[in-house]
């Protein structure tokens, strides 16, 4: 889905309208879609980067950047979110790519490390992360750790 057009702001730079849409599609995917019961603002937005994936005035696309130190002691890519009505467009893959090379002009060229949900595994072993650690339970869902070794 080549149409994408993608914003990386700092939390401070987001736009009322922009925050809005960004914690509206968290809250659908990760709360309602998944049925998870959790705290999605965890203080780490404020100190993140925010890549914003827009078709016209709909987001198709979130990821939240995360310097080092901040959520692991490596660069980290989270809140990965692609809207229900965009899936199987590429823009899931299209959102990783992006926000892999925003981290390394953001964070420099580095390993950046993911919690990912164990049925993404696959996904995520197609852009270079590879698991480092065990199976654990985040608000009931699989998950696992994963990182990506920088190649120079």
């Amino acid at each position: 889905m080549s149409n994408i057009i993608w914003r990386c702001k700092p939390f401070d730079s987001l736009t009322p309208l922009e925050l809005y849409a960004l914690l509206r599609l968290r809250s659908e995917v990760f709360v309602v879609e998944q049925n998870c019961v959790f705290l999605d603002m965890d203080n780490k937005d404020q100190i993140a980067y925010h890549l914003l994936g827009y078709n016209g005035n709909d987001l198709v696309a979130s990821t939240r950047l995360l310097g080092k130190g901040t959520a692991y002691k490596l660069m980290s890519i989270g809140r990965v979110v692609t809207s229900p009505k965009y899936r199987g467009t590429g823009a899931g893959k299209e959102l990783m790519e992006v926000s892999i090379k925003h981290c390394y002009e953001l964070f420099g060229e580095d390993d950046i490390k993911i919690g990912a949900q164990l049925y993404l595994k696959k996904f995520y072993e197609s852009f270079g992360f590879k698991q480092s650690g065990e199976m654990y339970l985040e608000d009931e869902i699989e998950h696992i750790e994963m990182i990506k070794r920088f190649e120079s």
